[in-house]
């Protein structure tokens, strides 16, 4: 399984904030296992930490605004896009002011950064939220949406419109993150001249310029207010007649808008906390959309805490019966684990299917057939045991004893027809010849059964 990361060393960057125009210094830094993302006010007194997630966002007028107790950090999508992109899973920024610097509008120097110092594989094991079945999301105000379906990477479809002359539909499109640095990176943000106006009479953009946005004019002015807003953009007065985009740097792409909008989404569905494994299709997204939809998919994370292995009964098994019993000493009636459909280091799934021939049903609430318990337990128990005993050289002359079972919890039945499918993983390193493992049983999307043991491996006399 892929494995988590964090940066290899730290980087900072430096510029003025978009919205406050102030002088910002942001420094991105190595974090542990399961850290996340997490941002930190270093010009604050006792440094308050802001968890980077959905439900830490307060604004999203114009960008990204996190909010934890009072103390704001906005404009961080760009920044967490790059890091989602490159698969960095745990990182700890540090900001001395109320937004990160807004550089050039796009996510380029973040990326060439984090080129720059590397990227560090942890130990702990990434934990991806797979998408098994479609999400959607819609606002019938705004008339925008985001559908997420089933796919076996993280891709993005953005398609944005609006009532503008010059901005007519687009949309752009991600396939492979890998892409991200030179397909999505170098999109900058955009604002149209008529926004302005309302944006600095609500005290944002202050430090807005063209170097790092694009602006459209698509709606004449007059002369006279259009002659004002390009004193307050810091440009010399063009003609009013004359619509277009006004920017110091040509568009790297003809659909530049869209693809900033595609990143926009990555940086914010970085903060749901986990890697997605879906394809994204969104219309007309937006800073809000994005963030309820994210919303969403945390509180979907909530609901299955603990997600089923993905079982396609196609597939050829990586150990049939023939090879289970070759492994374990168990046979008929007590032969509990059908096959093995995935095993890494420290984890194996396995499968059952219960059925209505199994002994113990004839006498086990025999008008109400129901699995035994301890049963589901040993059934966990072997297929663990195929899991240590694979680690070894010559495993046929081994067998694995429980020595302890804790923290049990039975949550629904299991009934004839049920396909059990198992998931053990190695809470610590074996050591001495004893495992301690975390066992899962799952029915469908629903964990039935769970279970802490330990084993002793012994050989064979």
């Amino acid at each position: 399984m892929l494995k988590q990361k964090t940066l290899r060393g730290s980087f900072s960057l430096y510029g003025k904030g978009l919205h406050t125009g102030v002088n910002l210094t942001v420094t991105f830094n190595p974090a542990p296992e399961n850290h996340g993302y997490k941002i930190k006010r270093i010009d604050i007194e006792d440094q308050p930490i802001i968890d980077a997630v959905a439900e830490n966002v307060g604004e999203t007028t114009r960008g990204t605004v996190l909010v934890k107790n009072g103390v704001k950090v906005s404009t961080v999508e760009h920044a967490l896009a790059a890091l989602y992109a490159a698969g960095i899973d745990n990182c700890l920024i540090e900001v001395n002011g109320p937004e990160f610097p807004i550089l050039d509008g796009s996510a380029k120097f973040y990326v060439e950064n984090i080129q720059r110092v590397g990227i560090e594989e942890q130990t702990a094991v990434k934990d991806y939220y797979i998408i098994k079945s479609k999400i959607e999301f819609r606002d019938e105000e705004t008339g925008s949406s985001i559908i997420v379906l089933p796919d076996e990477n993280f891709s993005v479809n953005a398609l944005i419109s609006y009532d503008s002359k010059i901005l007519f539909n687009q949309f752009a499109t991600l396939e492979d993150m890998q892409k991200f640095p030179t397909e999505i990176a170098s999109a900058r943000t955009f604002v149209f001249v008529r926004e302005i106006e309302p944006l600095l009479n609500a005290g944002l953009i202050k430090g807005g310029d063209l170097d790092n946005a694009i602006v459209i004019y698509e709606r004449q002015m007059s002369q006279d207010r259009y002659d004002k807003l390009a004193d307050v953009m810091r440009v010399p007065h063009m003609d009013s007649n004359q619509l277009g985009y006004i920017n110091h740097v040509p568009l790297v792409w003809d659909n530049e808008p869209a693809r900033h909008k595609l990143l926009d989404i990555i940086g914010d569905l970085a903060l749901v906390g986990k890697p997605i494994k879906g394809r994204i299709i969104a219309t007309r997204p937006g800073h809000t959309i994005n963030n309820k939809f994210a919303r969403r998919i945390r509180k979907e994370i909530r609901l299955h805490e603990i997600q089923a292995p993905t079982y396609n009964c196609n597939e050829t098994p990586i150990m049939d019966v023939n090879r289970i019993r070759e492994l374990l000493p168990h046979r008929y009636p007590f032969q509990l684990v059908d096959k093995v459909i995935a095993i890494g280091a420290n984890y194996i799934v396995g499968v059952k299917n219960v059925t209505s021939n199994e002994p113990f049903f004839q006498g086990h609430f025999p008008q109400e057939p129901v699995m035994p318990g301890v049963l589901q337990i040993e059934a966990m128990a072997q297929c663990g045991g195929l899991l240590v005993l694979n680690s070894l050289d010559e495993p046929e002359r081994y067998s694995t004893y429980f020595l302890k079972i804790d923290n049990v919890k039975f949550r629904q039945k299991v009934v004839p027809g049920d396909t059990m499918i198992f998931r053990v993983e190695l809470i610590a390193p074996i050591r001495r010849g004893i495992s301690t493992m975390r066992g899962y049983v799952f029915v469908g999307e629903n964990i039935v059964c769970e279970a802490e043991f330990m084993a002793q491996i012994i050989k064979n006399k």
